[in-house]
């Protein structure tokens, strides 16, 4: 059987981003997008391809909440986003710029 890992959460996440995105930017559904991503890419160790649909189902969102979210984490430069095509399903990867 294999274990699970634990999964690692910067400080910054908790202590300064969560409070800006959901009480200063009044978008608490972007910070739940931001932490599902970040968990699925330490997950896989690696950027994650995953439709605005199968996006919201994670979280529990709606699609339109889920592309709206998406939209403010590219404005905000917390995620890059890439396709091999224009209708190809979108790779996300999530960013930490405080870091830098």
């Amino acid at each position: 059987m294999q274990g699970t890992a634990m999964l690692t959460i910067d400080d910054y996440v908790t202590e300064v981003l969560m409070r800006d995105l959901v009480g200063h930017d009044k978008r608490p559904v972007s910070f739940l997008v931001y932490l599902w991503l970040a968990a699925e890419q330490q997950r896989r160790n690696s950027a994650v391809r995953v439709s605005y649909q199968e996006l919201a189902e994670s979280i529990g969102v709606s699609k339109s909440s889920a592309q709206t979210a998406i939209s403010w984490l590219l404005r905000r430069k917390l995620v890059l986003v890439s396709k091999v095509t224009v209708t190809a399903t979108p790779q996300y990867e999530v960013q930490s710029p405080w870091k830098r």
